[in-house]
């Protein structure tokens, strides 16, 4: 893992420091206008607003809101500082929580008591990756 320069929390990263951090730390998200974003497909509205409510929990608990897009089958998470008006420390660390929750297998972990969403097309409600 590089070692990315100490930042105050404001701090805005440049557009080649935020390129070379998502590759090596969230490679599914990427720098489109000045926002990190992610797109999570899902398999329908009900999903859809299970990973919105998911988004607005984990935002709401750090005090460091996205911006989303919504529709029937996806949902697209940008997020920004606006206060610094750049890509910060606070953008990643919400990125990689959003990652960890939304995108959680909970039957693809060694030992997991959890068993996990069963596979079959009537339950199955995120794309993973």
């Amino acid at each position: 893992m590089a070692r990315w320069r100490k930042q105050t929390p404001d701090e805005v990263y440049t557009a080649d420091e935020v390129t070379a951090r998502l590759a090596e730390e969230l490679p599914q998200w990427h720098l489109e206008d000045g926002w990190i974003r992610r797109k999570f497909k899902t398999s329908g509205w009900k999903a859809t607003l299970m990973v919105v409510n998911t988004v607005g929990h984990l935002a709401e608990a750090a005090w460091h809101h996205p911006d989303l897009t919504v529709s029937y089958a996806f949902v697209t998470v940008k997020l920004m500082n606006h206060a610094a008006k750049g890509i910060t420390d606070k953008d990643f660390a919400l990125a990689r929580k959003i990652e960890e929750v939304v995108m959680w297998q909970p039957g693809a972990e060694e030992g997991s008591a959890l068993e996990g969403t069963p596979d079959d097309p009537r339950f199955k409600y995120l794309k993973y990756d």
